[in-house]
């Protein structure tokens, strides 16, 4: 707790110090960093200027298009950022305790616009994600991104067993002690001439909790913030997917749906529900109207499953329908956690989780296709909650989610929606975003992440609970057939400049290639609205001819709308236009 109020005092005394009025534009305003700046990209500098318990380890001088990040040494990110603009490029260690640390980059560009932005992090990644901080530079903005104190790809949760204060790295400690310290660095070595104006954030899926958790205990970090898939019901999330796992398990069961099986139920969808929008494009843009009804996939009972044409079994339906529905646990359930007991009132007050969105089908693989769950359900329990190598996955059931929801490891869920009501104060914006086609974290978690805040406004306020009673400083944005953080496999658009989006389709991507604008750019439109007071009502998302390679040309373009409203199509124009589309309640 002591380090926990020290690190906030640091914040609040940084911020207030270097308060300023924002710039004026996006792509303007930028200024050569102070004269001696040059200079001061070395490490003998930076050793000067680092507090007590912070270590320097590589500082470099990235000239005009050139290259920078640890390749393959960084696994969870072996993709280092291309044609850069002018920056330095510093590498931080910080002791965080007697047997933990976390490292930070910092990409300080030579023409800086006042601007910081941190990036976030994925699944159990441990690694600094050049590739994402790039988008700061690219804009004119320093950068930062945390390993989060240990080294790993994203599946590998191993690095956390019988390690609590590793733990409390990645639940939070390394996002809040990186931003700090990375803006007390920019502040000081962009000087007097040149003050910090503002902060952002972006992260996706973890990233997402990463950004909500650290605005939650510390609403000056940031003053916007871009949340994409938020993984932020850390404890009932993880061992959600545990549950869904089981549901398709074992794989010699005849309940078992294969790949094929998934995109067999991907297409029935698609056919049941792709017009509850009015429109036939092979979106499911209203998943919400539309039950699938699989009972027309349904094997004769003389027919073997896939033996003629492909068809389902009974039991293979029962699992799909699973899916669909929420994690309830039995009033039944084996636990003595109180809080568990107390919610086991009525099936209605013990939904443990929401289930996958009908148009998911095609990532169910993320969750369903392997011979044991999801690594992100059996590693946390293994190495989060039980610090046991032996636990077995078998013995779960939902006394794991009361356990999980009791000591919630690292302190890591961001499920404190009233401590938003700061962030609204100081004037901070949020803009949440979720695929409806995300087979990785169900899109009702970010659904319902939203209904809490804006339930907890209107008690607050004593106003009405609907969504423009939050609309001053969060929206949130439903994308239809969109995955998990980016990526379609129907042609929907799914590109709006969200994090890792710019990556996957290049290392030297920036924005949204040929649509570098607030219309088109998530962040941008954050930064509009912050500065600007331009409320962001919708997005142009794009997608492409090839879905990931922006160079095969423009498919398909299409507002995403500000919930409650909904991009609709004018009845006339080219549904692949944007300008074809409103945005209507």
């Amino acid at each position: 707790m002591a380090l926990h109020r020290g690190l906030a005092a640091i914040a609040v005394f940084f911020l207030a110090v270097n308060a300023l009025a924002a710039s004026s534009g996006f792509w303007r305003d930028r200024q050569t960093a102070p004269s001696g700046s040059g200079s001061r990209c070395n490490s003998t500098w930076f050793e000067r200027i680092v507090p007590a318990g912070a270590t320097v380890e590589k500082v470099a001088v990235v000239q005009q298009g050139g290259t920078y990040g640890e390749g393959v040494a960084d696994s969870a990110y072996p993709t280092d950022p291309t044609d850069l603009p002018a920056l330095c490029a510093v590498t931080v260690r910080v002791q965080s305790s007697a047997s933990s640390s976390y490292r930070f980059g910092l990409f300080l560009p030579d023409e800086w616009n006042s601007r910081f932005l941190v990036v976030g992090n994925g699944g159990w990644a441990g690694g600094i994600n050049w590739l994402d901080m790039a988008a700061g530079p690219r804009s004119g903005m320093a950068a930062l991104s945390t390993d989060t104190g240990h080294s790993s790809g994203t599946t590998d949760s191993a690095w956390a067993r019988s390690e609590p204060e590793k733990k409390t790295d990645w639940g939070w400690r390394a996002v809040h002690g990186s931003t700090v310290l990375g803006k007390q660095l920019v502040s000081i070595y962009y000087g007097d001439k040149q003050r910090l104006a503002r902060s952002y954030y972006s992260g996706c899926s973890t990233g997402g909790r990463q950004g909500l958790k650290e605005l939650q205990l510390f609403a000056e970090s940031f003053d916007g913030a871009l949340i994409g898939a938020p993984a932020w019901w850390t404890s009932h999330l993880n061992t959600y997917l545990t549950q869904a796992g089981l549901y398709n398990l074992p794989a010699t069961d005849s309940k078992h749906l294969s790949l094929a099986d998934m995109s067999l139920i991907a297409n029935e969808v698609t056919r049941q529900c792709d017009s509850a929008d009015g429109v036939a494009d092979g979106i499911v843009s209203s998943p919400e109207l539309c039950k699938p009804d699989l009972s027309r996939l349904l094997c004769p009972s003389t027919t073997p499953n896939n033996t003629l044409a492909p068809c389902l079994t009974q039991a293979q339906m029962n699992t799909a329908q699973n899916i669909y529905n929420p994690f309830v646990a039995p009033a039944t359930a084996n636990t003595t956690d109180e809080h568990n007991r107390e919610n086991q009132t009525s099936a209605s007050t013990n939904i443990l989780h929401p289930g996958l969105t009908p148009s998911s089908e095609p990532q169910w693989w993320l969750v369903l296709g392997g011979d044991e769950p999801s690594p992100f359900g059996v590693g946390y329990a293994r190495d989060f909650l039980y610090d046991d190598g032996g636990w077995d996955w078998r013995t779960f059931d939902a006394g794991v989610v009361a356990f999980a929801e009791a000591a919630d490891p690292g302190n890591a869920t961001a499920g404190d929606f009233a401590a938003l009501a700061r962030v609204r104060q100081r004037g901070g914006k949020l803009l949440l975003y979720h695929g409806l086609a995300d087979g990785q974290i169900p899109a009702g978690d970010t659904e319902l992440f939203f209904r809490r805040v804006v339930e907890r406004a209107g008690k607050e306020e004593e106003k009405a609970a609907a969504a423009d009673g939050v609309a001053d400083f969060l929206r949130m944005f439903l994308v239809p057939g969109m995955g998990h953080c980016f990526g379609t496999s129907v042609d929907a658009p799914w590109d709006f400049g969200g994090a890792m989006q710019a990556g996957v389709l290049g290392s030297s991507v920036r924005s949204v290639p040929g649509f570098e604008d607030a219309d088109h750019d998530a962040l941008m439109a954050l930064v509009e609205w912050v500065e600007h007071g331009r409320p962001v009502d919708r997005l142009v998302a794009t997608t492409w001819n090839s879905p990931l390679d922006a160079a095969s040309g423009v498919k398909r373009q299409r507002p995403i709308c500000a919930w409650p409203k909904k991009a609709v199509w004018d009845g006339k124009g080219n549904v692949d236009a944007a300008a074809s589309w409103t945005c209507s309640s």
